[in-house]
């Protein structure tokens, strides 16, 4: 299984989208809401799922099966087994918030990693979830629990203001089924006035491999989020919805490429940690440390790294 990071600039927007992807491995190898409603009005068409929606679950729950079979998901935040020194905290980092995985070209997506700017909140984040009609209450509940736990954790690990409403918001976390995300595209252009097509389409027509994904909103492209939309497929079993949700918002928060030497990491293609990770909680309080600032690029920050990295982890890089 192999998971992506995927950023991309969409025009003037200078959106940033984030994309997690998992393909290959598996059992068969291969402006903002004007109101605070909980189901957006894609969701409105039909509670009852399509024949492809059940199929999907039923696809998800044998994926979810397998990973767990192969050891993969861990939620225990890593351990012994996986020591991680300063030098390699700052080499992950550096990696993983200067460097954007995909790129938009000929109006399609590309795998082309390239040097990109620190990019973060400097304003208040106000969390959001909203769920498709397919989504039973019992789910909903857990979910916004999960959620809820999860932001307060990120709020404690960052220092930044990070909060959950039942309000508009600014990052709103999406949960849909493959029939409410195909009909998202009115709802999607209203929360994103003028969202590029390559972005459009990177929702609409996600591939079965994409088991959720992010997008970033830097208007002024001065490396400020101002807004984030995650998408997350209903048809996951809980421990997967549980890992996009971990995934995604953390992503949003300025995380967006992936690294394969990232371990224990979420923001690695391995899958091994389906949850984030000590390693992951030094990487959020590193990109809301006060010394870096919006924009900057990875060669004015690698001393200011290699400091914080030192002091996170009481050993020299």
């Amino acid at each position: 299984m192999r998971r992506n990071a995927l950023t991309m600039a969409t025009g003037a927007l200078a959106a940033t989208l984030a994309l997690s992807a998992c393909q290959a491995v598996g059992p068969d190898g291969a402006g903002l809401p004007t109101s605070p409603t909980p189901k957006p009005r894609a969701a409105s068409l039909s509670a009852a799922p399509s024949a492809e929606s059940v199929a999907l679950t039923a696809y998800y729950a044998r994926v979810q099966r397998s990973l767990l079979t192969q050891g993969l998901l861990r939620t225990d935040g890593g351990g012994a087994d996986v020591p991680f020194s300063a030098a390699m905290l700052a080499r992950n980092f550096e990696r993983i918030a200067f460097f954007q995985e995909y790129s938009s070209a000929g109006g399609r997506l590309i795998a082309r990693e390239n040097a990109s700017h620190l990019t973060r909140w400097e304003k208040p984040v106000r969390v959001s979830i909203q769920f498709g009609l397919s989504t039973p209450d019992d789910k909903q509940a857990r979910d916004r629990a999960v959620l809820s736990r999860y932001v307060r954790r990120l709020a404690r690990v960052t220092g930044h203001p990070i909060s959950m409403t039942k309000g508009e918001g600014n990052f709103h976390v999406y949960v849909l089924n493959e029939d409410e995300r195909k009909a998202f595209g009115p709802e999607l252009r209203r929360v994103v006035p003028g969202i590029s097509a390559v972005s459009q389409d990177a929702v609409i027509n996600m591939p079965r491999d994409t088991y959720c994904l992010v997008f970033g909103r830097d208007p002024a492209n001065n490396g400020q989020f101002e807004q984030a939309v995650a998408v997350i497929r209903s048809e996951h079993p809980d421990l997967m919805r549980t890992s996009c949700i971990h995934e995604e918002v953390a992503q949003g928060l300025g995380l967006s490429n992936d690294s394969p030497q990232a371990r224990p990491s979420i923001f690695n293609d391995d899958e091994e940690f389906g949850l984030l990770t000590t390693h992951d909680e030094n990487l959020l309080r590193m990109l809301y440390d006060d010394r870096l600032r919006p924009n900057m690029t990875a060669e004015e920050a690698r001393p200011i790294i290699r400091q914080m990295a030192a002091e996170l982890t009481g050993g020299a890089v």
